[in-house]
């Protein structure tokens, strides 16, 4: 029969393949069937006639009101009725209030199951947290080989759905071959899943046959393969389609945008979001969303403030998709937040009639991040007056609060909060954050000790932590034991040799130096070059060190030249241990003023007018001579400077700077 067929072929897969579950799709990659989220149904009032029981089905708001529903319904023998029984099932298969283990239940004991109730709980299994378990379920219907009309046309395009899901291609693969000896391999929803499978799986190539082969596809079909591009890096085929497309809708371009920033191309995907304002496309709330990620990656604050503006001008109108939701809401925070504008953040804040636990933690963990720890736990007191329960992450940027404001004890009574109160368990980031804690104060022994009661191996973060440390700290012997277990852990990893070189050349060890240069060069690995960007009047600037490309670059090393007199008047003296060559002494210190953050002040200064603020963003860790610099140029110039590098923020004002020199 045909259920013994398919179950041979996907069973051993079932059992030796199936991977871990992890979620890969997004809603604009999705296609859009009946395996997508569920939809309420109102019954006619034709049907409310014949079968009363259907008006206390609709009103129906809990479990329990459910059961005696369903207990009437067989006291009364209506519960026969497969019409009846199917509209049980689904409410307590697809209901938010609904239970999928009892919908589970009255199929088992259903007296004739049929392909609706079937694909009802095929559905509920895709969409849950474990949807292999609908593939499971599907072979085990198979066996039974007893459900009338099952499988049908309505049945592949769920189970596709979970193989997308837990990333099973051999899966796919066996349900593509089923689906062609049932004779439904040719409907549209059909093959949109199968492209989207294919993609989701990795595999371009079956999905782009499973397309070209199409006699006839909709935007959906076009959109699915421009996300499978996109998902797999490959931008030229997706925009090539896009560019094809007749008319394109707000999908098309949400697809194409948010593909761009997922992968990092931050700037490709505001520049087509300004294409498709110019279009006059009305952008969704994932757009937006996505938008306000790549400013904040960028620190383009300004293109941040416009969209935040378009947004309230249109949620204004009452606008279908432009509002400024929860979503778009904690996007706009992380925005400001991560640009440094904690004022802007906190306006956004006030201004959200609705908050969840994620818009919470954004403010605290950002503020934290911003140098302003009292701040962020002043948030979380009115988090936990407010009802709201906070997560793991929450506690994350508690911590890091604790770390930044040097509350060593608060930061121990946070954590104990954490597991005692709330019961989370603290998992390798919770004690990052406490070796953090320790280290920032100088309490190295107690921040090894940390490592070494943690129940699970510190990973590279931790170690990376307690290196920065002693670095800081100018512990050495210590230094150098984590920085070469981190070199084992990490080989390939520039940054680890980079801050051990630090902590050599700060105790100038030459030679030490050398051997680290000459194992990174046998390894291969090559330090990140670094690199400053600046955000002037929406134009983003980039500056790498001793780079002369800019149209401004004599105008920028005349102001290095000003900025190096002055520095030197004011009394600093360069850190010629922050270079990792063993040069002459002249040459270091040149080399250091020719750092990437600083030719973006220089610029900053050229372009700005007096008193307004800086600000910068770097893709490394300051170093010290750039740091100690920047903070007398602040005092110097009269200027506020803002600089995110890559582990938090540094607010330069008036010869200090936020981070009390740790960072």
């Amino acid at each position: 029969m045909f259920g013994a067929a398919v179950t041979s072929t996907l069973r051993p897969v079932l059992t030796l393949s199936l991977p871990q579950h992890h979620s890969i799709s997004s809603p604009a990659q999705t296609p859009k069937t009946a395996a997508t989220a569920p939809q309420p149904w109102l019954p006619s009032p034709e049907l409310l006639a014949q079968y009363p029981v259907l008006r206390h089905l609709h009103s129906c708001e809990s479990m329990r009101q459910l059961r005696q529903i369903h207990a009437n319904a067989v006291t009364t023998g209506i519960a026969r009725d497969n019409f009846v029984a199917a509209r049980i099932l689904a409410f307590a298969a697809l209901s938010p209030v609904g239970s999928l283990p009892y919908a589970s239940l009255l199929f088992c004991r259903s007296h004739r199951p049929d392909a609706f109730m079937a694909n009802t709980l095929l559905r509920a299994y895709a969409l849950s947290p474990e949807p292999a378990e609908a593939l499971i379920f599907y072979v085990g219907l198979l066996d039974g080989d007893f459900v009338y009309g099952f499988p049908d046309v309505h049945t592949f395009p769920l189970l596709l759905r979970a193989c997308s899901e837990v990333g099973s291609l051999s899966l796919g693969e066996g349900l593509h071959s089923q689906a062609v000896k049932m004779g439904c391999a040719g409907h549209i929803p059909i093959q949109n899943f199968l492209v989207h499978m294919y993609a989701s799986c990795g595999s371009l190539e079956s999905a782009r046959r499973v397309f070209d082969a199409m006699s006839e596809f909709d935007d959906a079909s076009v959109n699915i393969m421009m996300g499978g591009y996109m998902k797999g890096g490959r931008f030229d085929g997706a925009r090539s389609l896009f560019d094809a497309m007749a008319q394109r809708d707000a999908v098309s371009w949400s697809v194409l945008i948010n593909g761009y920033v997922k992968n990092s191309f931050f700037k490709q995907g505001l520049e087509l979001f300004r294409d498709m304002l110019l279009e006059k496309v009305e952008p969704n709330e994932s757009v937006l969303v996505n938008v306000l990620s790549a400013c904040a990656h960028l620190g383009a604050v300004e293109q941040g403030k416009w969209v935040e503006g378009y947004v309230m001008k249109n949620n204004n109108k009452k606008k279908k998709n432009i509002k400024l939701t929860v979503r778009v809401g904690t996007a706009l925070i992380d925005t400001y937040l991560k640009c440094g504008f904690a004022e802007d953040a906190f306006r956004v804040f006030d201004r959200m009639e609705e908050k969840n636990a994620m818009t919470w933690t954004a403010m605290i963990g950002g503020l934290a991040v911003n140098g302003r720890g009292r701040d962020a736990l002043k948030l979380f007191a009115q988090m936990e007056m407010q009802k709201v329960r906070p997560n793991e992450v929450t506690f994350i940027g508690v911590l890091n609060a604790c770390s930044h404001a040097g509350l060593v004890e608060d930061g121990l009574s946070y954590f104990h909060s954490m597991t005692e109160v709330y019961e989370l368990k603290p998992n390798v980031h919770h004690y990052c954050c406490l070796v953090d804690l320790y280290g920032r104060t100088g309490l190295l022994d107690k921040a090894e000790a940390v490592i070494k009661s943690m129940p699970m191996e510190p990973n590279s973060a931790v170690l990376g932590s307690l290196l920065n440390s002693c670095r800081i700290h100018g512990n050495l012997k210590l230094g150098e034991q984590v920085g070469k277990q981190l070199l084992q852990m990490e080989p390939n990893h520039s940054g680890r040799y980079v801050l051990l070189s630090n902590l050599y050349a700060a105790n100038r060890r030459w030679q030490d130096v050398a051997d680290l240069r000459r194992l990174m060069k046998e390894r291969g690995v090559t330090k990140t070059p670094g690199s400053s960007f600046i955000d002037l009047k929406g134009a983003i600037h980039e500056f790498i060190a001793g780079d002369r490309f800019h149209p401004q670059s004599e105008k920028i090393y005349a102001m290095l030249d000003e900025m190096t007199r002055k520095l030197r008047m004011a009394g600093h003296q360069p850190n010629k241990g922050q270079v990792l060559i063993d040069m002459d002494e002249e040459e270091k210190e040149t080399a250091l003023f020719h750092h990437s953050e600083k030719l973006a002040i220089a610029f900053g200064l050229i372009n700005s007018d007096p008193g307004v603020t800086i600000r910068i963003t770097k893709n490394l860790r300051v170093c010290a001579d750039c740091h100690s610099a920047t903070k007398l140029i602040s005092r110097i110039y009269n200027r506020e400077i803002v600089v995110r590098d890559r582990s938090r923020f540094h607010h330069f004002c008036n010869g200090s700077c936020s981070c009390d020199d740790f960072w």
